[in-house]
């Protein structure tokens, strides 16, 4: 390819002003520029050379200066194309030997024109614009790392907020110990890293390795403890109370009091080498963890597969990464400060509701695991709701704190039977054992009456030497009124048997009421109380209306007791969804005789978990342990009654959460 042709125009302006001659005249001119600033001791560290005849162009590290006569501009600018993106990027300035015809120079000057120069500058001419240009470069250079500094400045400190929201909203300490070390890696550029937290007391302080992150390898981690000593590089970071920062942890500083131990990098191939350990201090001062980044890289985007790749990419770790870790630590220590004691706080208060739970159940051991069971229940159909995609429920969202509210609520459900009289509670028939035993020596006292009765008329009867049919009559007679009065005690126990659903013959216990006895003092007594027969007559289970009621009074106080517990705004509805398991559909439930629509759906599920635990549970003394089938039937027979809630009920049947319960308890 032929080079392009630039002549220039003869003028008759001020000498030396433009190009007045051929292009020998030019190349000369140039070639005359280029030993000059070759040799100009002043720009020594500039390298000079000619990339066309008609350019000269002085390099000072990756910035140039192009020197062109300015005919080049007038008709040759394909000259300067191979260095259209160094001007644009500012890495590159020309200089014009002498001045072009366009005096309107703007577009020149966006182009990359520095200045112009005499056609046949002098020696202290080319220097000073030389070296001018390379100022303005340089200059331009600064500005823009300043400018790309405060991007990344900018950038960081989004980042360190993004940090910061989102260590303070997680409660979660061994999430929240995923987001420190993920968080802390990434504004570092550390391929990997691991985080420990301080245990024990102050004679026998440990760390427990809790957490392990690695961007090349992959490899099972567990917990595991060591003692809190300086023989380790986190160890030393603890009880230093300050960052370890080392470049090569092979090539440890002589003096140092740690070692590093390689058998993970044996075990799995990987290059351990720059380490940077920082410990994670509360708000009250104490080193409550420490923060360990391994493996600085030069793109954070490689992975270090081989040796040799740690070898390229890996880097120490710098001042500004030591200074980013300082800021994640600072808030990483006061967020796992607060959420170790969110923990402890959870734990507390887990504990208040176990040994809670353990006291209603102990007031009745043989409803033990009942309230465990209901809370299995409603919290696994609560989780299956949560999944549907339709039916009425397909809406219905619970999240893990919202489940954590459900089965606090369902394990003090119960909790209003600290209120309610243990007799009454733990009535197993439908009379007391007192009152049956009271009962009892009535009809000893009747039969023994009878015999008295019988034998004094048999006594006359021989006194007056009556037949002896008379005394086989007699005989007969007191052992018909004993078997009868035996009968009769023996409907009162089989009536004393309460029943799962209404059932029973109640026409002997009204017959033996209507019946009375003369007593020790003469005076006339009903062989059964009104008291005795009320409670005879129950016709499904074994508490009368007013023990009913006072049984049902437990919803109440549950409600009461719970509504004096600070719950705090995630767990506030606790009270509302345990004071209404025992609502019902159609409005006849209690205390408040809620409708449907007015009734939590956690209340709604739980109500079934109730029932059907309620049904399953082991033998009670007041009645026997209703077959799975027939428990599912019943529970149908609640939705019929509007008592439970059908499709809820269709829920808990399919996804057979009992199973689901049982299941999740062996895990």
């Amino acid at each position: 390819m032929s080079e392009p042709q630039v002549d220039p125009e003869p003028v008759d302006d001020a000498p030396n002003s433009r190009w007045v001659g051929g292009a020998d005249m030019m190349q000369a001119a140039m070639a005359s520029a280029e030993t000059t600033l070759a040799q100009e001791s002043r720009l020594a560290s500039d390298r000079v050379t000619r990339p066309h005849p008609l350019l000269v162009m002085s390099t000072r590290d990756d910035l140039c200066v192009l020197l062109a006569p300015s005919a080049v501009w007038d008709n040759g600018r394909e000259l300067l194309r191979p260095f259209t993106a160094r001007f644009a990027e500012s890495r590159a300035l020309l200089i014009l030997l002498g001045h072009p015809r366009d005096h309107k120079l703007e577009h020149a000057i966006n182009c990359g024109l520095a200045c112009i120069v005499p056609a046949a500058p002098t020696q202290d001419e080319l220097y000073v614009a030389v070296a001018r240009a390379f100022e303005l470069l340089e200059a331009k250079s600064r500005a823009e790392m300043r400018g790309q500094w405060l991007n990344r400045y900018q950038y960081e400190l989004g980042e360190l907020i993004n940090i910061a929201r989102a260590m303070t909203t997680e409660r979660d300490v061994d999430k929240l110990l995923s987001i420190i070390l993920e968080k802390s890696r990434f504004v570092t550029g550390a391929d990997a890293g691991s985080i420990y937290v301080v245990e024990g007391d102050e004679k026998s302080p440990q760390l427990r390795f809790k957490l392990a992150q690695n961007d090349s390898v992959s490899f099972d981690s567990r917990e595991f403890t060591m003692p809190l000593n300086s023989r380790s590089i986190a160890g030393s970071a603890a009880l230093d109370r300050k960052m370890v920062n080392i470049a090569d942890v092979y090539e440890l500083p002589a003096g140092s009091p740690f070692g590093f131990d390689r058998r993970f990098d044996e075990r799995t191939g990987y290059r351990t080498k720059s380490v940077l350990a920082a410990p994670l201090i509360s708000q009250q001062g104490e080193v409550i963890g420490v923060l360990q980044l391994i493996n600085k890289k030069k793109d954070p985007s490689k992975k270090l597969f081989e040796k040799e790749d740690t070898a390229h990419q890996v880097i120490p770790f710098d001042a500004r990464s030591e200074e980013l870790l300082g800021m994640v630590a600072a808030q990483a220590g006061a967020s796992l400060e607060s959420a170790l004691l969110y923990d402890e706080i959870r734990r507390l208060f887990e504990g208040f509701v176990r040994a809670s739970v353990e006291a209603i159940e102990s007031r009745d051991p043989t409803t033990s695991g009942h309230s465990r069971r209901v809370a299995d229940y409603t919290v696994g159909l609560a989780k299956v709701v949560d999944g549907l995609s339709s039916g009425p429920y397909k809406d219905a969202i619970f999240s893990r704190e919202d489940l954590r509210e459900l089965e606090y609520a369902s394990l003090l459900h119960d909790f209003g039977k600290i209120g309610v009289r243990e007799k009454v509670l733990v009535k197993a028939k439908k009379l007391y054992d007192e009152e049956l035993e009271l009962i009892r020596g009535r009809f000893d006292y009747v039969i023994k009456s009878t015999e008295a009765d019988v034998l004094r008329r048999k006594v006359r009867a021989l006194e007056r030497r009556a037949p002896k049919a008379e005394l086989i009559a007699l005989d007969q007679e007191l052992e018909g009124k004993r078997a009868e009065l035996e009968a009769a005690f023996l409907a009162i126990c089989a009536a004393n048997e309460p029943t799962v659903l209404a059932a029973g013959d109640f026409q002997k216990i009204e017959q033996l009421a209507r019946e009375s006895f003369t007593d020790g003092a003469g005076a006339m007594r009903p062989l059964l109380t009104e008291r005795e027969t009320i409670s005879l007559s129950v016709k499904k289970g074994s508490l009368t209306n007013a023990e009913f009621d006072e049984i049902r009074s437990h919803v109440s106080h549950t409600f009461k007791f719970l509504t004096q517990i600070p719950w705090g705004k995630k767990f506030r509805r606790v009270p509302i969804i345990a004071g209404a398991h025992h609502e019902r559909l159609n409005g006849t439930g209690y205390p408040n005789r809620l409708r449907a629509e007015e009734i939590p759906v956690q209340s709604k599920m739980m109500s079934i978990s109730d029932v059907y635990d309620a049904l399953t549970a082991s033998d009670r003394p007041y009645k026997k342990a209703v077959p799975l089938e027939r428990a599912i039937d019943i529970l149908e027979y609640g939705v019929k009654d509007q008592h439970l809630d059908g499709e809820l009920v269709r829920i808990f049947r399919e996804a057979r959460i009992w199973e689901r319960a049982e299941s999740v308890k062996k895990q």
